[in-house]
């Protein structure tokens, strides 16, 4: 009994074995078929993408060769070759650069340039504002001088001839010398000096009498002395003078213990000397 037991304990083993082998078996020979099967598979994915690839560098290599083919042809056009076609794309992009870069500078030029003009227009509007207070002193200057004229006088001089108008003042004087009527010069005698130039004649301060207001004084004219005495300030003293005989005319408009202060007035048409302004 014994020996029988231990047979069919042996029995069971061997058939559990079996079994074991077989489902081993099995999973093994579907695991390298799923393997094939995937294998094969990815196989086909790439054998598709690489006919893809190449279709793609087919596609690409005759794109190159059309190009090219492009750029013989327009070099030949052009009668350039393909290095001076390469040469003349790399100055045509320079040029663009430069071109951008001058097109910066200009919009940066035109900014300032209205910055500018905004100050330049504040300017102006300051000029004119100055402009108009120029108007109103040359208004103001030209009703002065109206002023003056009106108080610019005639008299008759030491000699009885009528004179012109008599300055009393240096803006007298300007004013006399606008009209163009005669021509003047101004003068400063020092009392006991030597004879002065003044125009074509010589002048000498010899006396002053600043209380009174009178002066004596020496004119010399063509080689000869005249003495005006006890003249007055502001008397016209008359003299004629020349080849022409033409009536020259002076006054003295100030008058103090060491000086005398005044003016020549000569016809238009006397001699002028060279030192005169």
């Amino acid at each position: 009994m014994s020996d029988e037991g231990e047979n069919v304990v042996v029995e069971q083993q061997s058939t559990a074995g079996k079994w074991m082998l077989l489902i081993l078996a099995i999973l093994f020979v579907a695991g390298t078929v799923y393997g094939f099967v995937t294998t094969e598979q990815h196989v086909e994915k790439l054998t598709t993408d690489l006919g893809s690839s190449q279709a793609q560098v087919a596609e690409l290599q005759k794109r190159m060769r059309s190009a090219e083919a492009e750029e013989e042809t327009l070099g030949a056009k052009l009668g350039m070759t393909k290095k001076e076609l390469a040469d003349r794309a790399a100055q045509l992009q320079a040029q663009q650069a430069q071109e951008r870069a001058a097109e910066a500078r200009l919009e940066e030029e035109q900014k300032a340039a209205q910055a500018r003009l905004g100050e330049v227009t504040g300017e102006v509007a300051g000029v004119k504002t100055d402009v108009g207070g120029v108007r109103t002193d040359v208004a103001s200057t030209r009703a002065d001088l109206e002023s003056t004229k009106q108080k610019l006088q005639s008299a008759i001089g030491d000699l009885g001839v009528q004179s012109g108008l008599i300055a009393h003042t240096r803006d007298d004087l300007e004013v006399l010398k606008h009209k163009g009527d005669r021509n003047y010069y101004e003068f400063t005698l020092i009392k006991g000096a030597k004879p002065q130039p003044v125009a074509t004649v010589s002048l000498q301060l010899r006396r002053t009498d600043s209380k009174h207001g009178k002066y004596t004084m020496n004119v010399t004219s063509d080689d000869r002395t005249i003495e005006k005495k006890d003249r007055n300030v502001a008397e016209p003293i008359q003299f004629y003078s020349g080849r022409d005989h033409m009536l020259f005319e002076l006054v003295v408009w100030t008058v103090d213990k060491k000086k005398a202060t005044g003016y020549l007035s000569t016809p238009k048409a006397a001699p002028v000397p060279v030192t005169a302004n």
